[in-house]
């Protein structure tokens, strides 16, 4: 089922999960580990998500450096059958730009459809560690929309390749990301909203919001959003904070900004425990006032918290 039936059909707000692939060299079981204390919140969809390959140059003993995949997670098509076969779930797969020419792109998508996976969430992806600023593959997409439109023209059976136009078609339910506090590269919201609402025209069926942690944000873009024009749904995501370093690493890397409140919290948490529940209240807390308001769903981001998102779901359901 896709994702916009899943909300569609839904009497209650729902809950979805999003996971990082195992790290390449573990079992399944260390998937089935992540996702099995999950199930029992009966999620309807479940987000895998996807990074680019990293890159390093190894001297070899001629004398020559020769350039090495350091990717260290398994491929997102297999995850996701692992998961629709074993939990009966429908696996959301990320797909980004980076990394991939639209043959590669075109393939994979090939191969999702095959396996019955028909819910997509499409992303330019962030530049990798070495660079300062994202760079597309000669012969890929460069922004978010160009994939959206792959995806939708797949939909119409129109494929690269001349020869398989009006070929089998896909039934892809597109997701695309929303930031509540503006994606760090636009120049300010009213562009940053504008971009998004091409995603939207160009196919798009719903958003998913970067993580934040004050409601008030998730409400303002919301009005700004449908004041826009943009009428699809918009799932919030939420990410509960556990340690004290991701007060620094959560604003760096994801570009949220940590309340005052929650931040002088954590800062003054004796220990990692402590920490631990301050984090937890904190999302029971938005998660409940989400709920209130009506929000379709609420998507968490586990990243390794997996017995904490646990504790949130229990308080909320």
């Amino acid at each position: 089922m896709k994702v916009i039936e899943h909300i569609e059909k839904a009497e209650s707000p729902l809950i979805s999960f999003e996971i990082l692939p195992p790290l390449k060299g573990k079992s399944i079981r260390s998937l089935y580990k992540i996702l099995d204390p999950l199930m029992e919140f009966n999620p309807p969809f479940i987000n895998v998500t996807y990074h680019q390959a990293e890159y390093k140059y190894k001297l070899r003993a001629n004398g020559f450096f020769e350039k090495v995949n350091i990717s260290k997670r398994p491929g997102t098509v297999g995850i996701c059958a692992a998961i629709k076969f074993r939990y009966k779930v429908d696996a959301v797969p990320h797909l980004i730009c980076g990394g991939f020419i639209k043959e590669e792109t075109e393939n994979a998508l090939v191969d999702l459809n095959y396996l019955g996976v028909h819910n997509v969430l499409a992303l330019r992806g962030d530049p990798v560690s070495s660079v300062t600023s994202f760079k597309p593959e000669e012969g890929g997409h460069a922004y978010a929309i160009e994939l959206v439109k792959q995806i939708v023209d797949l939909n119409k059976g129109v494929y690269l390749e001349e020869e398989l136009t009006n070929g089998v078609k896909t039934d892809f339910c597109i997701g695309v990301a929303g930031y509540p506090e503006k994606h760090y590269e636009a120049a300010n919201s009213k562009i940053d909203l504008r971009h998004l609402k091409s995603k939207v025209d160009a196919g798009a069926d719903y958003i998913v919001t970067q993580m934040f942690f004050e409601n008030q944000k998730y409400f303002d873009f919301v009005r700004a959003c449908r004041e826009a024009g943009i009428t699809v749904p918009i799932i919030p995501g939420l990410k509960p904070l556990t340690r004290k370093r991701q007060l620094a690493t959560i604003p760096r890397i994801f570009h949220s900004e940590i309340p005052e409140a929650l931040a002088d919290a954590l800062q003054d948490a004796k220990d990692d425990a402590a920490c631990v529940q301050i984090g937890t209240e904190w999302a029971i807390q938005q998660s409940k006032e989400l709920i209130a308001l009506g929000v379709p769903c609420l998507h968490f981001y586990t990243m390794g918290s997996v017995k904490v998102i646990q504790n949130i779901a229990r308080a909320v359901i």
